[in-house]
C-alpha cells in the first residue's frame, strides 16, 4: 500500500509487513497537505496575498493553498529535490537536503526579496515543514555557503539533536530564527507548520524562519564546543562575535502574526493507533518525541518488547508499540544508511530473533537520511534471513550500514517522496 491511500477498515494483522506497512500509511495519511491545510487557511486581505514556504512538506502545502484559495495569489516556496508539485501561481524551486546548495541559497535570497516592502494590508502565509533549514541557506553577512555547508556536515556526522543543530543553524543565517518574519513587517504572515522535531517548537522546525526565537549565540558556541566542531573557522567566528541576534519575543515586528501547528507527529501517531483497533490489535503510544542515539533508543524498546512478550506489560500481546521522535547518529563506520536503519538494525540484534516481535521504522517523508528509502521492516526471522545471505547483523551496524543490511534480505520500505514530513515513525508489533 502505499502511503497516501487509505487503510482498509480491517488491516492485516495477520501479515505482520502488511500490518506494519498499513499503520505507516495511516500515519503519513493523517499529515498529508491536501487534507490538513485547506482548513487553515486565514481569510483573504485587503491588499497582496504572498506565499512563501521551505521545507520537504512545503511544495504540496502550496497546491493545496492553491486549490483552495479564491483570490489573486503570487509567492514562491523551496523544497527538496524529487519533492516538488506543479503549481499555476506559486513558483516551486528544487534544492539540496540536508547539505545546502547555492539553488536554495537562490531561493532563500528571492524569498526574503519577495516580502520586503509589503504593507499593513499585505498578507504572507509562510509553508514551513521539516527539511526547511538546509533549504533555506543564505549565509549570514561574513559567512559563504561553503561554509554553511562544511558546518551543516559537522552537525549531521557529530550526534546533535535536531534542536542543537537548528541553534547553531539560526546564528549562522541572514534568514533564519524569526528574520523572515521581521522582513516582512507591517505586512501580517501567517505561519502553518507541520511539525517534525520532538516537542513541536515552532522555532525549531525549519529553524524558526518567521517566529521568534529564545536561544542565542552562546548557546550556539557551547553547542559547537559540545561537539568538537572547530571548522570552518569564519562560521565559528561569527558565533564567538555574536552580533546580529535572531529576533526574540516581543519583537514589535511579529506583533499580529500568528502561527498554527496543522500536522504534528502526536496527530499522525494517534491515526496509526485508531488503524491497529480497527484490526484488533493494541496500540500503545510511547511517545511522540523520543530522541536519543539510534543504538540506545533501540535497546531501550527492545527491552519493552521483551517486557511485553513476556509479562503481558505496559500491553499484552497482540498489540503493537508506536512511537515518533528523531533519533541521532554518530557516525563511525563507512556504511550507508539513514537514522531509522540505523534504530531498527540495532533493535533487531538487541531481540536477537525473538519470535513473534516484528517492528517497522520509517521516516514519514519518505527518505531516510540521504538515502531512496523511507525505512525498513525487521520480522522476527530477519537475522536469520540476513545469515543466509551472508551478512553479519552486529558487523553491519558496527559500520552504520543498515542500508545494505536491509537490503539484503528485501526488508527495505521504499515510498518515494511523500511529500509530508512528521518525523519517524516506529511501530513494534507482539503478538
Amino acid at each position: 500500500m502505499a502511503p497516501g491511500q487509505a487503510p482498509a477498515n480491517t488491516l492485516p494483522a495477520g501479515n505482520p509487513r502488511e500490518f506494519l506497512l498499513a499503520l505507516f500509511d495511516a500515519a503519513v495519511k493523517a499529515a498529508l497537505p491536501s487534507v490538513i491545510v485547506p482548513a487553515h487557511l486565514p481569510a483573504r486581505p485587503k491588499g497582496r496575498t504572498i506565499v512563501i514556504g521551505a521545507g520537504k512538506a512545503s511544495a504540496a502545502m502550496a497546491k493545496a493553498v492553491e486549490d483552495n484559495w479564491d483570490g489573486p495569489l503570487e509567492g514562491l516556496v523551496v523544497t527538496r529535490y524529487g519533492h516538488a508539485v506543479a503549481c499555476d501561481r506559486i513558483e516551486i524551486v528544487e534544492a539540496s537536503h540536508p547539505v545546502p546548495d547555492a539553488a536554495g541559497e537562490d531561493a532563500a535570497r528571492r524569498i526574503l526579496q519577495k516580502v520586503r516592502g509589503l504593507t499593513a494590508d499585505d498578507l504572507v502565509i509562510a509553508l514551513i515543514s521539516g527539511g526547511g533549514s538546509a533549504l533555506l541557506a543564505l549565509p549570514a553577512e561574513g559567512l559563504t555557503l561553503a561554509d554553511k555547508q562544511a558546518i551543516n556536515k559537522a552537525l549531521l556526522a557529530s550526534g546533535a539533536s535536531i534542536d542543537e543543530m537548528n541553534c547553531v543553524r539560526k546564528h549562522l543565517s541572514a534568514i533564519k530564527g524569526g528574520r523572515l518574519a521581521a522582513a516582512a513587517h507591517p505586512a501580517r504572515v501567517v505561519s502553518l507548520l507541520i511539525s517534525d522535531v520532538p516537542g513541536d517548537d515552532p522555532s525549531v522546525i525549519a529553524s524558526g524562519p518567521t517566529v521568534p526565537d529564545r536561544t542565542t549565540f552562546a548557546d550556539a558556541l557551547a553547542i559547537v564546543r559540545k561537539y568538537k566542531i572547530a571548522e570552518p573557522k569564519a562560521a565559528i567566528a561569527h558565533l564567538e562575535k555574536g552580533a546580529d541576534e535572531s529576533i526574540k519575543p516581543g519583537d514589535p515586528r511579529l506583533d499580529g502574526n500568528s502561527l498554527e501547528l496543522i500536522a504534528t507527529p502526536q496527530l499522525s501517531l494517534e491515526a496509526a493507533a485508531e488503524a491497529a483497533r480497527r484490526a484488533g490489535i493494541t496500540p500503545l503510544i510511547l511517545g511522540d518525541a523520543i530522541e536519543g542515539e539510534a543504538r540506545d533508543m533501540a535497546k531501550v524498546m527492545a527491552g519493552i518488547a521483551r517486557q511485553a512478550e513476556k509479562y503481558g506489560q505496559p500491553a499484552k500481546p497482540p498489540c503493537v508499540l508506536l512511537s515518533g521522535g528523531e533519533a541521532t547518529v554518530t557516525v563511525r563506520g563507512k556504511g550507508r544508511g539513514g537514522r531509522c536503519a540505523e534504530f531498527l538494525l540495532a533493535f533487531a540484534v538487541a531481540m536477537d530473533g525473538l519470535k513473534g516481535v516484528h517492528a517497522l521504522a520509517a521516516d514519514t517523508d519518505g527518505i531516510d537520511g540521504s538515502e531512496d528509502n523511507a525505512g525498513a521492516i525487521a520480522l522476527d526471522d530477519i537475522l536469520a534471513r540476513a545469515a543466509k545471505a551472508g551478512v553479519n547483523a552486529k558487523a553491519a551496524l558496527a559500520d552504520n550500514d543498515g542500508y545494505s543490511f536491509f537490503s539484503s534480505t528485501g526488508s527495505l520500505v521504499v515510498t518515494g517522496p511523500t511529500l509530508t514530513n512528521v518525523n519517524d515513525f516506529r511501530a513494534i508489533l507482539i503478538v
